[in-house]
C-alpha cells in the first residue's frame, strides 16, 4: 500500500522534471552562447560579406549574364574566374566549386557551394562518416568530406601552385557553405599538412571561411587550426549544432521533430565533462563568429552583432528549438545579414572618427588579442585534460623574437619564462644599472613608466 503511495509523488516529479526542462530548453536562446565573446572588428570580419557572394556566384551558370545576382552583384569580375567545375565535372564526388583570382584582396580563392537538395550524391556524401571512423592528424574528422577534401586538393594542387608562383604576395583564401564549408575545413588541414605541394606557403597566408559549417572535425583540431579557419554561424542555425548522427537525420525525416527532440534532451542531460572527455565528438571548426539578429521573447530582427571567441566548451553543443534554426543556414541571408553587420561596425567607426594611424595601430592590437586567445584555448584544451589536446606552445601568429626557438613556439605571456622575459625588459628599461657606481645598485628613472607588460 505504502508503495501504491508513492506512484503519484514520482508521476508529479516526473511531470516537474519534463516541464522545468522544456520551459528552460524553449527560453534557450542562441545569443546565450556567446554572451561571454569579445566583439568581432569591422578589419577581420570585412571578407565574409564579400566572400558569401563568391559563394553565391557559384550557382550562377553564366556569370556574365547573372540571373541570381543579389542587390550591388557578386562583386567579383567574371574575367578573372579561373576555372568553374559543376557536377559533371567534379563526378559527384563534390559539390560545385570555383577558383578566382582576386585581385581587389590580394587573394586566390577557391569557393565551394552547399548542399543540393536534389542531388544524391551530396546526400551520399554527407552520410559517409561513422562516429570514430576517420583519424587525421592526432584527431577525428567527418570521413566522406575529408575524401571530397582530398580529391579537391589533387585535382586543383597544380592550378593553385601556378596562381601562387605568379602572385607571390597574395594570400590562398578557401570558402565555402554548409556542405561545402566543411570540404574547405577538412581540405584546409590537408593543405596545411603538404605546404610544400604548394610552394611551401606559409601557413599565415593560408586562411579560411567556413560559413554556417557542419560537425567535421574533433575539438583538438578545432583548436589547434583556429588560427587558420574561421566559422561563421548566423544566430539559431541548426547544422553546426546537431550533435545525432547525421545518418539518423536524413533517414528519419518523418520524425525529424521527435529526433530533434530526443537529441536536445540527450545533450541537455549529458554533463559537459563527459562530452569533453569524447574524443571522437566532431565540433565547428576553428575560431566561431556567431551572428545575433535576435533577442528571447522579442519579435523580429535587430540590428546585428557579431561576437568571435576561440571556446573550448561551449561550442555550440546544444540545438536551438527555433521556428528560424532552418531559416538560418541560407547562404542568402548569413549574406545579409553579415553585409548588416559590417555596415554597422563601419558607420560606428566613422562616429569615432579614428585616425589613420590608430587604425594601423587597432589592428595590430586585434592581431595580438587574436594570438592571445588562441593560446589561451589551447592551454584551457590542455588544462581540461582533453585526450590529443594540443600542446600548449603548438602554433604561432608571429614570429619568434630573438633569441627564442622557432621550432619549439615563443613563450606563453603567464609562463615563467615569459614572465622573466617581460620582467627583465621592464627591469632594463626603467632600473638601468649605474656604471660610474661600482655597487651594482639599480637607479630609477624620472620619467613616468608605462604599463609593465608592453
Amino acid at each position: 500500500m505504502s508503495i501504491l503511495c508513492c506512484v503519484p509523488v514520482l508521476e508529479c516529479v516526473y511531470c516537474l522534471g519534463c516541464s522545468h526542462w522544456l520551459w528552460k530548453k524553449c527560453m534557450y536562446s542562441a545569443g546565450h552562447e556567446s554572451e561571454s565573446w569579445g566583439l568581432a572588428t569591422p578589419d577581420e570580419f570585412e571578407p565574409i560579406p564579400r566572400l558569401c557572394r563568391f559563394i553565391l556566384a557559384v550557382y550562377e551558370e553564366d556569370l556574365h549574364d547573372p540571373m541570381w545576382a543579389p542587390p550591388g552583384g557578386y562583386g567579383l569580375d567574371p574575367h578573372h574566374v579561373i576555372l568553374k567545375k559543376d557536377y559533371d565535372q567534379t563526378q559527384g564526388r563534390v559539390t560545385p566549386y570555383m577558383i578566382y583570382l582576386d585581385h581587389d584582396a590580394d587573394a586566390v580563392v577557391l569557393a565551394v557551394r552547399g548542399l543540393n537538395l536534389a542531388k544524391e550524391s551530396d546526400y551520399a556524401l554527407l552520410l559517409d562518416n561513422k562516429l570514430g571512423q576517420t583519424k587525421f592528424d592526432g584527431g577525428y574528422v567527418h570521413n566522406g568530406l575529408l575524401k571530397a577534401a582530398v580529391w579537391v586538393f589533387e585535382q586543383e594542387c597544380e592550378v593553385l601552385n601556378r596562381l601562387l608562383e605568379e602572385n607571390p604576395s597574395y594570400s590562398l583564401t578557401f570558402v565555402g557553405h554548409s556542405l561545402g564549408a566543411g570540404v574547405v575545413s577538412l581540405l584546409v588541414l590537408f593543405v596545411v599538412q603538404n605546404r610544400g605541394r604548394l610552394g611551401n606557403i606559409e601557413r599565415k597566408r593560408i586562411r579560411c571561411f567556413a560559413i554556417a559549417p557542419p560537425r567535421c572535425m574533433s575539438l583538438h583540431l578545432a583548436v589547434t587550426y583556429a588560427d587558420v579557419i574561421n566559422s561563421v554561424v548566423l544566430q539559431d542555425d541548426f547544422l553546426p549544432r546537431t550533435t545525432t548522427a547525421l545518418e539518423d537525420v536524413f533517414k528519419s525525416i518523418i520524425c525529424l521533430p521527435c529526433l530533434l527532440c530526443l537529441t536536445c534532451v540527450k545533450d541537455t542531460f549529458t554533463f559537459e565533462e563527459k562530452k569533453l572527455k569524447d574524443t571522437r565528438r566532431l565540433y565547428a571548426p576553428g575560431r566561431l563568429y556567431h551572428i545575433v539578429v535576435r533577442k528571447p521573447l522579442r519579435l523580429g530582427r535587430y540590428p546585428p552583432v557579431v561576437r568571435t571567441a576561440v571556446p573550448v566548451d561551449g561550442r555550440f553543443d546544444q540545438l536551438v528549438l527555433s521556428c528560424n534554426a532552418t531559416a538560418d543556414h541560407a547562404i542568402i541571408w548569413i549574406q545579409r545579414e553579415s553585409q548588416r553587420a559590417l555596415d554597422l561596425m563601419l558607420e560606428e567607426d566613422q562616429v569615432m572618427q579614428i585616425p589613420a594611424e590608430q587604425k594601423i595601430v587597432r589592428q595590430k592590437s586585434v592581431v595580438e588579442e587574436h594570438d592571445e586567445e588562441y593560446r589561451a584555448a589551447i592551454m584551457k584544451a590542455a588544462s581540461l585534460n582533453i585526450p590529443m589536446s594540443p600542446s600548449p606552445s603548438y602554433g604561432t601568429f608571429h614570429d619568434a623574437e630573438e633569441g627564442e626557438s622557432s621550432a619549439g613556439g615563443s613563450p606563453s605571456m603567464w609562463s615563467f619564462k615569459g614572465m622573466k622575459r617581460k620582467w627583465n625588459r621592464f627591469a632594463d628599461r626603467h632600473f638601468p644599472m649605474d656604471d660610474d657606481d661600482d655597487s651594482g645598485d639599480m637607479i630609477l628613472k624620472k620619467e613616468e613608466s608605462p604599463a609593465l607588460f608592453v
